[in-house]
C-alpha cells in the first residue's frame, strides 16, 4: 500500500520595493517552505522565489493573502519545479522511514591497542 503524503506550503517572508511600475510596496521576492508528512514522519524544504511586476493587475501589500502569494510561487515554479521540491521531501521522508546504513571506522585487526 502506497504511503499518502500530505503537503503544506507556507510563505515565510516577503521582500518589497517601495515603488515599481507605478505601485507601492511591490513584492519582488518571497521565501517559502514545502512540508510533507506521511503520517509518521515530517520533512521540509525551503525555497526562494523572485517576482517581477511590470504593471497590470495589482493587489496592495496589506490586502495580500498567503493563498495569493502561494499561487504566484507555484506559477513561477511550474510543474517541474514543484515536482523537484516534492521529490526532495519524499527522499527525506524515505530516509527517515528507512535510515541508510553508514559505514563505521573500525580499528585495524592487526594493530595493537
Amino acid at each position: 500500500m502506497a504511503t499518502v503524503t500530505t503537503w503544506t506550503w507556507t510563505v515565510d517572508r516577503l521582500w518589497t520595493l517601495p515603488q515599481q511600475a507605478g505601485q507601492e510596496n511591490v513584492v519582488v521576492n518571497s521565501s517559502f517552505t514545502l512540508t510533507g508528512t506521511d503520517g509518521t514522519h515530517t520533512a521540509s524544504i525551503e525555497g526562494n522565489q523572485q517576482f517581477t511586476y511590470t504593471g497590470g493587475e495589482f493587489t496592495p501589500f496589506n490586502s495580500l493573502t498567503q493563498a495569493e502569494v502561494l499561487n504566484w510561487i507555484e506559477a513561477a515554479l511550474g510543474e517541474q519545479g514543484i515536482s523537484n521540491l516534492k521529490a526532495n521531501v519524499l527522499g527525506q521522508l524515505s530516509s527517515l522511514a528507512n535510515p541508510p546504513v553508514s559505514p563505521s571506522n573500525q580499528p585495524l585487526p592487526w594493530a595493537s591497542n
